[in-house]
């Protein structure tokens, strides 16, 4: 068998970390991998190297900003307060707020990154990352054990380099995500083999074959419980081949989850190593640039023994390998036979009833018969650095925030802080909602894209039909990867007392005083100019400034008042004022009101910054 180049990333901090408890996910089993794989002598045939972390600028290539952020930000202490009650970002117990959550997601998205990298600039010819393969996580949200969509990074680093990337899922659960994320594109073909039917993650049929330019780059083959060695490679061997045929991949990313193992504690797969391992063998013969990731698998001692396992394929030296393990510091884990194997049971093959495996295979032959030829992109020049790099974000030095930075932070979480996060449609709607209604985004609490107010008639006639016709985004439910039920996700905010209520029928924001928010979210980027036939011209949005704030003495802590009164200097809108007292740390009082003026001018309500009281100087 021909010798391959092969990288092999680690990092030992991997097992240092814990989800919990009793939690089915055991970070420590990459480390428990790495140790089975010296025992056999594997390292010194391959470039060992530990990943580069990843940074919150890196990870921001697919995840958006304020997910990151929370990553970075969130403990166990806060987690509550910062989800919304369970609201957004760690929706349900799969995925626990636990300590170190940013540094395990740094290292597993740093591997993959590296690995692209390392496959891209052509110094491997394979190259693995165990750590990785959490391929559940979704842009703005974790799910089923994910927090960070390592392989989504990794691919987007391929692209750079590569004009079509082949992702292969053989998880027992479907990859959701990696799909989700290239639904829409033809550089990128999915292809997951998963069970289907009332299992975690719920999607994955046959006819979710993409969208738009992506309409048939992504390939599902649902599968049954029981499935052997043997019926898993008659579907597996012929429609890879096919896809390398009609597809022509630059690059192959291979995600090994290990719960489609026979006797997963998840899992519901009869497949034994040898079953699962021959995926990297058959992949390997082609000679196309490999990364091979981990994932999915809850009975440790199998994982590791089916990772070690494809390390060795990977290398070429499987039959050299001797079937009795060596000694090890986990060798008393791999009782009472002590072998690298991993046998399959007596579960019955759902999958060979009435043919089903047959139309499942056929299927998706037909869908790849149908692809036009490979899809390419123009030629360009490679750029020679990274984005991260080209825009000083990798800088070794930071500089330090000054004054100014500090102001305009203050300033930009004050005006995100008026946006409510979400809403909660109507009990007339939401009782309507259907499954087939449900939106493709990947965050149910996602604002709503219509209001009322979208509706009102824009002064010549015409509505909103832009507005009216865009569909709404719908509460969703979530599936446990534990328990596979569905559960419904609370609401962000809840309407706890009569003055919050009113509050939020007098068009107030949470400011900080346990006021309820609005009930959608300010929506930027949308522009409020209009035609305005009698002075043929474009008109826009007309924003007033705010009187000026004045600071008075008295004491107290809590809002006093608040007061309403109309015609705020004559244009049709509504002054607000709020009067607060401030105790001062060393004894001395103060009092400041806050005013604000709210003028509506086609139905766009704006409102002015607050003052800060952080800045009163002590005499």
């Amino acid at each position: 068998m021909s010798k391959r180049r092969v990288t092999y990333y680690y990092d030992p901090d991997t097992g240092a970390y814990t989800y919990g408890l009793g939690h089915l996910m055991k970070p420590h089993r990459v480390s428990v991998t790495h140790e089975l794989v010296n025992a056999y002598d594997m390292l010194g045939q391959m470039h060992v190297l530990k990943p580069r972390r990843a940074t919150p600028e890196s990870m921001t290539a697919f995840h958006t900003d304020e997910y990151i952020h929370f990553l970075n930000r969130v403990t166990p202490e806060t987690v509550e307060e910062m989800t919304g009650h369970g609201s957004r970002f760690l929706v349900g117990d799969d995925n626990p707020a636990f300590e170190g959550v940013f540094e395990f997601c740094s290292i597993s998205a740093g591997g993959s990154i590296c690995a692209s990298e390392r496959i891209a600039d052509g110094s491997a010819d394979i190259a693995i990352n165990w750590a990785g393969g959490l391929h559940h996580a979704k842009k703005r949200e974790a799910s089923g054990f994910c927090y960070i969509n390592d392989i989504v990074l990794g691919i987007l680093e391929l692209l750079r380099t590569y004009p079509r990337v082949l992702y292969i899922d053989i998880d027992c659960h479907h990859g959701d995500g990696v799909e989700e994320a290239f639904y829409t594109t033809d550089r990128v073909m999915t292809c997951s083999f998963h069970k289907f039917g009332e299992y975690f993650p719920g999607t994955g049929t046959q006819e979710d074959r993409g969208r738009g330019k992506g309409k048939g780059y992504s390939i599902n083959v649902p599968l049954k419980d029981g499935i052997t060695d043997e019926a898993f490679q008659s579907v597996f061997d012929p429609i890879i081949a096919k896809i390398l045929e009609v597809y022509r991949p630059s690059a192959v990313v291979l995600q090994c989850g290990a719960d489609s193992l026979a006797g997963d504690r998840l899992g519901c797969f009869n497949i034994t190593m040898e079953g699962h391992a021959h995926c990297v063998q058959f992949l390997r013969k082609y000679n196309i640039p490999l990364i091979l990731l981990g994932g999915g698998g809850y009975t440790v001692k199998n994982v590791v023994r089916v990772w070690a396992y494809e390390t060795a394929c990977a290398l070429g030296i499987e039959a050299d390998i001797d079937p009795n393990l060596p000694w090890n510091s986990y060798f008393e884990w791999f009782g009472p036979r002590y072998r690298l194997e991993v046998l399959e049971n007596n579960m019955e093959d759902l999958n060979v009833r009435d043919g089903l495996l047959d139309k499942i295979r056929i299927t998706a032959l037909q869908q790849l018969q149908e692809l036009a030829p490979a899809p390419s992109v123009g030629m360009h020049d490679v750029p020679r650095e990274s984005i991260g790099h080209h825009l000083g974000l990798r800088s070794d030095q930071v500089r330090a925030r000054d004054a100014l930075d500090s102001r305009l932070a203050q300033h930009a979480r004050y005006v995100y802080d008026l946006q409510p996060e979400s809403d909660t449609p109507s009990s007339t709607s939401s009782s309507s909602t259907t499954t087939s209604e449900k939106s493709w985004d990947s965050n149910s609490n996602s604002d709503e894209d219509d209001d009322e107010n979208d509706d009102v008639d824009d002064g010549n006639g015409a509505n909103n039909s832009r507005s009216r016709t865009r569909t709404r985004r719908r509460q969703q439910q979530r599936m446990s990867i534990l328990t596979g039920q569905y559960f419904d996700v609370p609401p962000p905010y809840e309407l706890t007392t009569t003055a919050a209520a009113a509050a939020a029928a007098a068009g107030y924001g949470d400011l900080g005083l346990g006021l309820a928010r609005r009930a959608a979210k300010r929506r930027f980027f949308q522009s409020g100019a209009r035609w305005d036939e009698t002075v043929e011209d474009v008109v826009a949005k007309r924003y007033y400034p705010m009187p000026p704030m004045s600071p008075m003495s008295m004491s107290m802590s809590m809002p006093m008042s608040v007061s309403v009164s109309g015609g705020a200097g004559g244009m049709g809108g509504r002054q607000y004022q709020h009067q607060y007292q401030h105790q001062h740390p060393h004894q001395h009082q103060y009092q400041y009101q806050y005013q604000y003026q709210c003028v509506v001018d086609d139905e766009m309500v704006t409102e002015e910054d607050e003052w800060d009281d952080s800045e009163v100087v002590d005499p």
